[in-house]
């Protein structure tokens, strides 16, 4: 194991104006077919590290499960307490929600996530980041950049795949230009926008990020007040579901009040996106099986302890996500009185 090095906490990412800049991805290689690959698709090659509580990794669970991945790709979840050593696995002692909560499977005496990046990279001077794709046998990481991982595994393993995994299409070309148009909006102003607001610190650049977040929150209630639903393109599934997803299923439990985000709830201001977020919670399992709140909660209330130093973690909302058939009173009111 490598020896530990000291890095800068997410919390001290903010430049000199108090704006909070996200560090770019350090390893970017690709899964794939070709003959003279590196890393090429093979059943039980590849092992996934990811958080619960991350939505990045979020991502890679649901597109694990959607792809029907998981005999082919295995994965361990991290503990959700980071503090100055980043994420840390749990030990055997620990029962956590979620599966696969474990120590290190691969690894008998790494203790933190930070040690399978020293170990691959002894020099290493990036991020400790999840998700990470592990090649157990280059021993070795692959990626920990998720927008690529999750590419990947759209179609790279589709020969070890049944007919109705390989038919499931998250990128269609039709509906390509418009998902790349949508995510770099997505990812700007909402994804990486709740963290601009939430790890600002000056007054000036919180105001412009919670100004922006809640413009494209607005036009993403938009688009899918018009999509016809019950996806963001209409009728199909895509990557701008999932990627959406993984921030607004965190918006009202943590952003709203962590991350000051709070000129509105998702379940009393947005309609269409709350019918849209429940509709993928609760009807299909590949994101309702891969959301643990408990982890979402303490993560973020427990770890920024610059932004909660007391590491109190509110009780609410509750129920964390409402059921279909539910609205909160204030909505209830309003469909009544209409």
């Amino acid at each position: 194991m490598s020896s530990d090095k000291s890095k800068p906490s997410i919390l001290n990412w903010a430049s000199e104006n108090g704006e909070f800049k996200r560090k770019p991805s350090a390893f970017r290689n690709w899964i794939t077919t070709e003959p003279d690959a590196k890393f090429s698709p093979e059943k039980d090659r590849y092992h996934l590290y990811v958080s619960y509580a991350c939505p990045w990794a979020h991502r890679a669970l649901i597109v694990r499960k959607l792809k029907g991945l998981e005999d082919i790709i295995t994965f361990t979840a991290v503990h959700w307490h980071m503090l100055d050593m980043g994420w840390r696995f749990a030990t055997p002692d620990e029962k956590l929600p979620g599966d696969n909560v474990t120590p290190d499977p691969l690894h008998e005496n790494f203790t933190h996530l930070r040690h399978v990046y020293f170990d691959s990279e002894p020099d290493y001077e990036g991020r400790f980041t999840v998700p990470t794709l592990y090649d157990k046998k280059l021993k070795t990481i692959v990626s920990n950049e998720s927008s690529e991982i999750i590419r990947m595994f759209y179609h790279a393993f589709d020969g070890m795949l049944e007919d109705k995994y390989k038919r499931v299409e998250l990128f269609p070309k039709d509906l390509q230009p418009k998902i790349e148009e949508t995510n770099e909006w997505t990812y700007t102003d909402i994804n990486n926008g709740v963290y601009k607001s939430g790890f600002a610190t000056a007054q000036e650049p919180y105001e412009k990020a919670v100004v922006t977040l809640f413009k494209s929150l607005d036009r993403a209630e938009a688009d899918l007040r018009k999509s016809g639903g019950p996806y963001y393109f209409g009728d199909r599934l895509t990557e701008a579901d999932i990627r959406l997803y993984t921030t607004i299923i965190r918006f009202d439990v943590v952003y709203y009040y962590h991350f000051r985000c709070n000129f509105h709830l998702i379940r009393d201001g947005y309609p269409a996106m709350h019918k849209w977020l429940r509709h993928l919670y609760w009807d299909i399992p590949a994101f309702h099986d891969t959301t643990e709140f408990t982890h979402i909660k303490n993560h973020y209330t427990k770890s920024h302890r610059q932004i909660n130093p007391q590491s109190i973690t509110p009780l609410g909302p509750d129920p964390p996500i409402l059921p279909k058939d539910k609205e909160v009173a204030a909505v209830e009111a309003a469909t009544r009185s209409s």
